[in-house]
């Protein structure tokens, strides 16, 4: 539901996350052009849950209000809103982070990464609306190459293996103007510290590939005792190379987004508040011109466990990226 849901995948398009192989890992860790080079990018990613379930209301990936790119507040304020679920079909919880990513190779097998987002919330109940947006909180993460079979004809190959931490670097104690905390739902950070562990594998022969992520999460709570339980995610990426040219390559992928947790905590207590168990499914297609990179992705849901909350209704990721001709490493 927010980013820190997100952040469930992210350990996943580590996506990442959005063509987001998972919001962690970074998009195709593998066989395609400069995975194993130096790069930055700048990724937007929208996820959307709306429409109650248990009343027969389906999802819609554009509720009424609801925008893909820079929340567009409802005349008037908050005042008013608490965070209940009643039923009313026009609730949407929307969530959209721009985010800074960096890659570097320490060497041939060793990469670090970092991820600097910001994030905008929107919460919408009962008619009131909130929006909070700022600096969400950083993703660093370290991933080794442990097999690394890429320049090779016909079968190439690829395991990476790794693990970070999210930082509480984003605000989660904003305050409504009667001092009053907004919900922590709503909030661009967690307040939280959390740990991760991630295994990609990825694999191709001559122009069909696929890319499997999972990874597993599990954090501390914040000053307010809260925090999210454990969580797994897993990505699942079947993609076809078409060469275009000396310089264009083209990735059309059917894309499976996979996660689990069991919700929020309070003060030591499983409250199941928020929790989550989805699967969505989708296209993506990344294009490549010499080191220049576009990835985008749509997916939409296929399986949504039983809840009491907006249901999820997909997800958007669209990226930009450059990538360096990177031939020495610090360490060999």
């Amino acid at each position: 539901m927010f980013s820190k849901k997100i952040l469930l995948l992210l350990l996943a398009l580590l996506p990442v996350q959005a063509g987001l192989a998972c919001d962690i890992c970074g998009c195709f860790m593998g066989i395609t052009p400069y995975d194993n080079q130096s790069s930055f990018s700048l990724m937007h990613r929208y996820r959307i849950f709306n429409g109650y379930q248990h009343l027969g209301q389906n999802p819609q990936f554009f509720p009424t209000g609801a925008h893909p790119v820079v929340p567009q507040p409802l005349n008037g304020t908050d005042a008013g809103y608490t965070h209940s679920h009643k039923g009313d079909p026009t609730d949407f919880e929307a969530f959209r982070v721009i985010e800074l990513r960096g890659k570097y190779f320490l060497a041939q097998r060793l990469e670090l990464n970092a991820f600097v987002p910001v994030a905008m919330n929107t919460s919408q109940i009962n008619g009131r609306q909130i929006n909070l947006s700022g600096l969400g909180d950083v993703t660093m993460f370290a991933g080794y190459h442990l097999i690394r079979n890429i320049e090779t004809a016909g079968v190439q190959n690829r395991v990476i293996v790794g693990g970070g931490v999210k930082l509480p670097t984003g605000s989660f104690t904003r305050q409504k103007a009667d001092g009053s905390r907004y919900p922590t739902l709503t909030q661009p950070g967690t307040g939280t510290t959390d740990g991760f562990l991630y295994a990609n594998y990825i694999g191709s022969y001559r122009n069909v590939g696929l890319s499997l992520n999972t990874s597993y999460r599990r954090g501390a709570a914040n000053r307010f005792e809260e925090g999210l339980a454990p969580g797994v995610t897993a990505f699942a990426n079947l993609f076809y190379r078409v060469a275009l040219g000396q310089d264009w390559q083209v990735y059309p992928s059917a894309q499976l987004f996979y996660e689990k947790t069991k919700g929020e905590f309070f003060e030591g207590r499983l409250t199941g508040e928020h929790a989550m168990n989805n699967a969505l499914l989708g296209p993506g297609l990344d294009v490549y011109y010499k080191n220049l990179s576009l990835n985008t992705s749509v997916q939409l849901p296929v399986y949504t466990a039983a809840t009491d909350h907006p249901a999820s209704a997909g997800r958007i990721v669209v990226a930009v990226g450059y990538s360096f001709n990177q031939t020495k490493y610090l360490f060999k």
